[in-house]
């Protein structure tokens, strides 16, 4: 028989594992900056990617899966948007502290559930969210956050929008379908990569740190993010999911010492407030059904 501290731990462990790929997914995010001056973020971008996609490839085997067409349309989007939001938030992350790319980049799945969803109540996070967003550049002491790291995190944000999207066409496919839209993405970076790069992309030092962005920030993030939404509603993850601003912040702090002033602490609790408002209120037509049925069985 199990102990109760044994039941407990694995009900919590869909939670745990959702928590564990959003620190996973900070920290490599934040490690992946360290190794910009060799190969830039179009560099250590395509080297995330494509040692990602190698890795869950061995794993999962993505050849086995036979697309249709209309599959394979959608997937291309989706791969594409993948690595172009790669690639921007990057590019932000040579600008601005990490902790703000991530926080306005966040700003585009949290429109595309707004967008679905219409609720009155909406407008309050609407107002949240740019609320946090203004304060953001007015806590900086140098006087503002250079517009170049904001606006690549802006069209990060928007190409995240479009993943989440495209995301939701070929969920149907699973895995599989994630590695080839991965792979697709992969094909796209690596031109760019290149281009950028060249052959310092084969240098052990970019080796080793584009393996620990791919595990930290895609590879590890996915297979736990699998195994978490196979037991957490889908409207608990996003909750969990909310936290990234602050963990990113964070982890910026830990790895890079990027400190971020009260004003822009606050920004960025605006905007997980946000984040956090729109996943509880998805949580209400769920749980009122939840409640209707109950009570027709009672």
């Amino acid at each position: 028989m199990s102990s109760p501290s044994s039941d407990s731990l694995q009900s919590h462990r869909p939670a745990l594992a959702a928590f564990a790929s959003l620190l996973c997914s900070q920290t490599g995010a934040a490690f992946a900056k360290t190794i910009f001056p060799l190969v830039g973020p179009e560099g250590i971008a395509a080297l995330r990617v494509i040692m990602a996609t190698l890795v869950l490839g061995a794993l999962l085997r993505p050849w086995t899966l036979k697309p249709t067409r209309a599959d394979w349309g959608n997937l291309l989007v989706y791969g594409v948007m993948m690595g172009l939001m790669n690639i921007l938030v990057y590019r932000a992350f040579a600008y601005i502290p990490v902790g703000i790319a991530i926080s306005i980049e966040v700003l585009g799945p949290l429109g595309v559930s707004l967008l679905a969803s219409r609720r009155r109540l909406d407008l309050v996070w609407i107002a949240l969210a740019l609320c946090g967003l203004a304060l953001l550049p007015i806590g900086a002491l140098s006087g503002g956050l250079d517009w170049r790291g904001v606006a690549f995190a802006l069209a990060s944000g928007v190409c995240w929008g479009m993943y989440v999207m495209f995301g939701g066409r070929v969920a149907h496919l699973g895995g599989r379908g994630v590695t080839v839209g991965m792979a697709l993405g992969a094909l796209f970076l690596i031109p760019l990569g290149v281009a950028h790069a060249g052959a310092a992309l084969l240098q052990p030092s970019a080796l080793v740190v584009g393996l620990a962005a791919a595990l930290l920030s895609s590879a590890l993030p996915f297979l736990l993010d699998i195994y978490a939404l196979r037991k957490l509603p889908k409207s608990a993850f996003g909750i969990l999911m909310s936290a990234s601003p602050a963990v990113s912040a964070l982890a910026g702090l830990l790895i890079l010492g990027e400190r971020l002033q009260a004003l822009q602490w606050l920004g960025v609790l605006c905007i997980m407030g946000a984040c956090l408002g729109c996943a509880l209120a998805s949580m209400r037509p769920a749980l009122q059904h939840a409640e209707t049925v109950q009570a027709e069985r009672a």
